[in-house]
């Protein structure tokens, strides 16, 4: 069976991408979570999905400007441990503040085993590549994306479902582990799974249990 995760947590009468989030998502009998993270101006790493908290980017706030909702990942991984987690680092090429460092950093100091960083940046992924991070997995939506994974070095593909086919999935299991995101469809689980996709990502845990 593949792991099964809740997409931000799981957002189901909370905030997503909170602490409630999370338990919630473990609540209802997902394995663990997905999450996303970008660094404060004061070199903080946070848990939000989007690049701006009202309108304001993340990365020119320090972390006392932020309200309570947002945890820093550090707290995530204190109130979670080997709970099976993908952190996707919010990152933008070519720039980097150095939030592969810190994060590199931060995970050296909570170990895990069932712990990775994803990202839709290949550069960010090339630098935390060369800070030994591991595993790392390559998020992509566009198929000609997957073209850059065998130059990043990664342990993981997370293409969109949509673009999975059983063949797709044989071809890519060859070399890569496999994250579909986001899968909200039971049936398409199902086929997802029997193809042997190692990790589902969802909204809707009914879809996966």
């Amino acid at each position: 069976m593949p792991l099964r995760l809740g997409h931000r947590g799981l957002a189901l009468g909370v905030r997503e991408n909170t602490l409630e989030a999370f338990r919630k998502a473990l609540e209802l009998g997902l394995d663990g979570f997905e999450l996303d993270v970008h660094q404060t101006r004061d070199g903080v790493l946070v848990v939000h999905h989007d690049f701006t908290l009202k309108g304001v980017p993340i990365a020119s706030l320090v972390l006392k400007e932020l309200p309570p909702y947002v945890p820093t990942l550090e707290a995530v991984l204190q109130a979670f441990p080997q709970i099976w987690i993908n952190v996707e680092l919010k990152s933008l090429p070519p720039e980097t503040d150095g939030r592969e460092e810190a994060l590199a950093h931060l995970l050296a100091r909570y170990p895990s085993e069932r712990l990775w960083v994803s990202s839709f940046d290949p550069l960010a992924l090339v630098r935390l590549g060369r800070l030994g991070v591991r595993p790392l997995g390559f998020l992509y939506q566009k198929p000609e994306a997957l073209e850059l994974a065998p130059c990043l070095g990664v342990d993981w593909v997370h293409p969109w479902e949509a673009l999975l086919t059983e063949e797709e999935v044989r071809r890519l299991k060859g070399r890569y582990r496999v994250l579909a995101w986001t899968v909200n469809d039971r049936s398409r689980a199902g086929a997802l799974a029997a193809w042997g996709v190692d990790a589902l990502v969802t909204d809707i845990p009914e879809a996966l249990v």
